[in-house]
């Protein structure tokens, strides 16, 4: 937790104010044991009415002023407390957003959400006790200690017999609880990642009448949590009654052994009274370090989990100098031997991978599920960094590029359709802030979404729900393809985007993206052979190498696993065909 301190240099007047105001309440709780035994030994002893009411007042007076210099601190502990949960998130979130998708994969979704919220969420109330409690708490053990040797020494012993006891016994508490808290939060983890999965897909689960089986895991998951929890709850309830147990038999000796000092005449009524009120100072002190002890336990594992994640680099390094000169005669897309691995492990996902593209081509990239076709675009805008080999934009290395001036280059329209809840104009906008409406329509038309979003109610202030929940398939994907445009990248990548999209509608995006986008080098992957058929260059994925390269009927008579593809999707005799017309 000491690595999370700087997030509280913001707040360090609160920081170092509040434990102030807290300790002046201290100090007058610890007052108020003192005057109690002087009500008794001089006010009820001699009859001193007027002694009694007093005292009895200054007693009043000690409790509002503790009360106002607590409700101070309560104030400063809140506003801190809030502010470093503000400022951490904030900071996680940026950092988040600096991580490359290698990371945020070996993260998960679920896991980085549980972070952001459930975690900071106990770091907060860990703070907030910091402040309120944790000097508050031991300031009272050591005060009522030092007031009990002001009072008589040899029962004072008894503190210091029953302080080390507690001491060992909170330790032991301490140790046996923490494994468990930080299962307890990877479990959670699990449980957002439940909850996100049956949400999402929430249609496909009714559909295959999965309710039950879901319902199953929600509560597997549940229930080892519920036994984890009441593990740590059965170490952590031994705290309470085990500090009890010592204060009161320290109580009970204190009165044991008093009794004969009372009678000796070397102590009074009173001084026994405050001493038995200064132990149970001690009790109330030590209940409220037990509680403490278990949130700072729990916070402890959750400090764990956010260093966790503040502290991965992120595997693509940005070089932040200024804009780099591109050369305008040289390929727009360069692979020269490229090799990627997730895991730097020898594993390679992609291997050998050499091709070039122009400006204005259309490169088409076929090949089967797994085949690495969606991993070869993402080095383009390094979403991943190669292991080996090297990718040029415009002439340039793309690690020589600001990530923003090389992602500016780019529209990437990715297989999954991501809209955002917003108008439509909103969601068109984050290609180009700055683009006009007249632009904006001219992207709908190029992306066949025009028809349909000028019968919406309100056109481009329609409003799209989260995920575009509002929309079919091929309507979120041509959105997000009129997204792309907007942009006017000088390269646009096409990831499978077309596919819930009928082989007429396909025909005219292809068509009007190569009428009106001539300018940009257009990558476009599918599985459909007849979407990159026409493209200027063909190439054939198949276990991440590129196993043919040229124009579709090149490939046709020289690339065995092309011929495959569209044996499946063709008859042979439209294949032969073609062939015939190229001869």
């Amino acid at each position: 937790m000491f690595k999370l301190v700087r997030f509280l240099i913001k707040y360090r007047l609160q920081v170092i104010l509040g434990p102030i105001f807290k300790l002046t309440e201290a100090v007058f709780e610890l007052i108020v044991p003192l005057v109690m035994a002087s009500i008794i030994d001089v006010g009820i002893k001699n009859g001193d009415e007027g002694f009694v009411y007093r005292q009895g007042a200054l007693i009043i007076m000690l409790g509002v002023f503790g009360l106002a210099f607590a409700l101070v601190c309560q104030y400063m502990a809140s506003k801190a407390s809030q502010g470093f949960g503000t400022e951490l998130r904030r900071e996680m979130f940026t950092h988040i957003n600096k991580l490359s998708h290698n990371e945020l994969d070996e993260f998960g979704t679920a896991s980085l959400i549980t972070r952001l919220t459930s975690d900071i969420n106990q770091l907060q109330v860990a703070v907030a006790m910091l402040i309120r409690l944790v000097v508050r708490a031991p300031f009272l053990v050591i005060g009522s200690t030092i007031m009990s040797f002001m009072i008589d020494v040899k029962l004072s012993l008894i503190f210091l017999a029953a302080i080390p006891l507690i001491a060992v016994t909170l330790w032991l508490v301490t140790t046996k609880t923490i494994p468990f808290y930080k299962n307890i939060q990877k479990k959670l983890d699990k449980t957002a990642l439940i909850t996100r999965e049956n949400l999402i897909g929430a249609r496909a689960v009714r559909a295959f009448a999965k309710q039950g089986h879901e319902q199953e895991r929600f509560e597997e998951n549940a229930d080892t949590i519920n036994r984890t929890a009441i593990r740590a709850g059965k170490i952590s309830a031994l705290l309470t009654p085990i500090t009890s147990v010592i204060l009161n038999l320290a109580i009970v000796a204190i009165i044991w052994f008093g009794g004969f000092s009372v009678n000796v005449g070397d102590l009074t009524q009173g001084e026994i009274i405050a001493l038995v009120n200064y132990m149970n100072q001690i009790l109330l002190a030590l209940i409220v370090t037990s509680n403490l002890v278990v949130i700072f336990t729990k916070s402890a594992a959750c400090a764990a989990r956010v260093n966790e994640v503040l502290e991965t680099e992120p595997s693509v390094k940005e070089n932040t100098t200024e804009n780099i000169v591109t050369d305008e005669n040289a390929y727009a897309i360069e692979f020269d031997k490229v090799f990627f691995s997730y895991h730097n492990n020898g594993e390679y996902a992609l291997e050998d991978i050499t091709f070039t593209a122009r400006r204005g081509e259309t490169i088409g990239i076929i090949g089967g599920t797994g085949s690495g076709k969606s991993i070869l675009i993402n080095l383009i805008p390094r979403f991943y960094d190669i292991t080996g080999g090297t990718v040029k934009v415009n002439g340039q290395d793309v690690k020589d590029y600001p990530l923003e001036q090389l992602r500016n280059l780019i529209g990437i329209v990715p297989q999954k359709a991501a809209l955002f809840s917003g108008t439509v104009r909103d969601n068109m906008k984050w290609g180009d802030k700055n683009c006009s409406d007249e632009e904006i329509w001219s992207a709908l038309n190029i992306a066949q979404a025009e028809e349909f979003v000028s019968q919406m109610p309100d056109g481009l202030d329609s409003m799209i729900l989260q995920e575009g929940k509002n929309l079919s398939g091929g309507q979120k994907q041509r959105l997000t393809i009129a997204r792309a445009v907007c942009r006017k990248p000088e390269i646009l990548i096409l990831d499978d985007s077309a596919s819930a999209l009928d082989y007429a509608t396909d025909a005219k995006l292809r068509s009007a993206i190569k009428e009106n986008c001539k300018d940009m080098t257009v990558i476009i992957i599918s599985q459909r052979a007849n979407t990159v058929k026409a493209a200027d260059k063909i190439i054939v994925m198949h276990d991440g190498a590129a196993v043919g390269m040229g124009t579709h009927k090149e490939l046709l008579t020289s690339c065995a696993e092309y011929c495959e593809i569209c044996l499946s999707q063709f008859s042979a005799e439209e294949i032969e065909k073609e062939l015939q017309d190229e001869e």
